[in-house]
């Protein structure tokens, strides 16, 4: 038998696979050709005649480079061959398999561009719409309102009537700004409570810039006040702008989805801007018509405060703040669950600034804590194992935790989940004390003033802390929560022990 030729073999075959893959090429650049031909000659948009087709000769010169996609449309990229094995000059170009896109998706994609981050819907979490939704709605009433409170203004200091010489209204105007300047720069102290309990100060600092605007308004009806009352408003305006601005990073923050914060707040403020336009556009259309200034105020004023509810609500944080942590907690004492993200914001008290008396003070200090002494020597050996005492305080209707010096971030966040288990059974105590007394009766007397029940209700809530924080944590945790101590603005003031000297 005669020997086989190894080389001859795989000279074949390189050519046999050569002339497969030319022979592939040959076949999608012609069908690439073929659709591309028929989509020119079917649509009316382009002006190339409907014969595209190119001769069987040309065709086989023509070779395939690479298929490139955008936004789910596709191009393959050819090229001339010449008679060397190159390419031609000039001969490289993007044939697309598409029909051409239609104006008004043009027009779409140019204004997408605009008001939504690149990637948009995936690269935002879900709440993003609803809450965009509503910030134009309430920029837009705010634009609106702003060319009637400016009117207003110009009126009172006297420029459209001739009531002052333009150095005394420059004087006015001047000295108006700085005060709004001056109350920015004493606001700015709050700044670490933007950071947990920014959905309650956003709210506020709407509702101030909404006081600024009727106090501007004001000033039509007691324009030789003009002065007082420009200057109170624009400090309750600037302060509302400080709430505004140190809040909106922490807000875009929570709907970014990777590294595109810079993208979602762009967009955020030029859909803002947008809409604040279209409102003043609207407003001077009004003003033309000489409408009730009241009336067109109030109108506008509950659409705009409206709008800031509905926005600060379509918020989904992802941290527990201590409105937060309250729903969180009562949700799992009385259902054994912790809410999900979406039901944990939807549930808390906007109306909870952080100004206002709450019935959970965490790192208070002992005095505030505990009425009497006999109360202190009590209770705390229920606590010579935790880094921290948590009590309630009768004649002020509120729990104390009081925290050690050796507390950590774990300990704070343990003793506010006591404090409100411990809430909740003295809430508890009181509603059925108050069922079986008199009417007429305080409601504050029940038997929690007596120290040896006080020390008892504790003593059950330690049991029940001990059992279930643990599993707390584990189901804020599945859900998605992320608890830190600082969120919920734990007191400064620490118990410390004294030293053996």
């Amino acid at each position: 038998m005669a020997p086989i030729n190894l080389n001859n073999v795989k000279q074949s075959a390189a050519s046999t696979t050569t002339t497969i893959a030319a022979s592939s090429q040959d076949i999608l650049v012609r069908e690439t050709l073929r659709i591309s031909a028929n989509l020119a000659s079917s649509s009316p948009l382009l002006d190339t005649p409907p014969a595209l087709t190119l001769p069987a000769s040309q065709e086989s010169t023509v070779r395939f480079i690479c298929c490139e996609e955008i936004d789910g449309r596709r191009w393959n990229y050819v090229a001339d061959a010449d008679s060397a094995g190159g390419f031609k000059k000039n001969s490289f170009r993007a044939l697309t398999l598409h029909s051409p896109q239609a104006p008004i998706d043009g027009l779409m994609s140019f204004v997408r561009s605009y008001v939504v981050p690149e990637g948009f819907p995936d690269s935002v979490t879900p709440s993003y719409v609803p809450y965009m939704t509503w910030r134009a709605l309430k920029h837009f009433f705010g634009g609106a309102m702003g060319v009637f409170t400016t009117q207003t203004l110009l009126s009172s200091v006297g420029v459209s009537r001739n009531r002052a010489t333009p150095g005394a209204v420059a004087i006015n105007w001047i000295l108006k700004d700085g005060a709004g300047r001056v109350g920015k720069m004493l606001f700015a102290r709050q700044g670490k409570k933007f950071d947990y309990d920014l959905k309650q100060l956003r709210f506020a600092g709407d509702l101030l810039m909404e006081l600024g605007a009727g106090v501007e308004l004001a000033t039509a009806a007691v324009p030789h006040l003009f002065l007082p009352l420009a200057c109170a408003a624009n400090v309750a305006k600037n302060v509302a702008a400080v709430t505004s601005t140190s809040t909106r990073t922490p807000i875009y923050k929570a709907f970014a989805k990777g590294e595109n914060i810079g993208d979602v707040t762009a967009k955020g403020e030029c859909v803002g801007n947008i809409a604040d336009l279209l409102g003043t556009g609207l407003s001077i259309w009004i003003a033309k018509r000489n409408p009730s200034l009241v009336t067109t105020f109030s109108l506008l004023s509950c659409g705009y405060i409206l709008s800031s509810y509905r926005e600060v609500k379509s918020v989904v944080l992802h941290t527990l703040n201590t409105a937060r942590f309250s729903v969180a907690v009562d949700s799992f004492i009385k259902t054994g669950r912790v809410p999900t993200l979406c039901e944990g914001n939807m549930n808390e008290n906007i109306f909870s600034f952080p100004w206002k008396d709450r019935p959970v003070v965490l790192g208070s200090r002992v005095k505030d804590a505990f009425q009497d002494p006999s109360a202190y020597v009590a209770i705390e050996p229920l606590f010579d194992k935790e880094k921290y005492i948590v009590t309630y305080n009768p004649s002020k209707c509120k729990v104390y935790a009081v925290l050690k010096d050796q507390a950590k971030s774990d300990d704070i966040l343990k003793a506010a989940f006591h404090a409100h288990v411990l809430l909740n059974f003295v809430n508890s105590s009181n509603e059925s004390n108050v069922s079986s007394q008199n009417q007429g009766e305080n409601i504050n007397s029940n038997t929690m003033h007596r120290v040896s029940d006080l020390a008892s209700c504790i003593a059950d809530s330690c049991k029940i802390v001990t059992n279930t924080y643990g599993l707390f944590k584990n189901k804020a945790n599945e859900q998605g929560w992320a608890m830190s101590e600082s969120l919920l603005n734990p007191g400064r003031a620490r118990l410390c022990q004294l030293d053996d000297r």
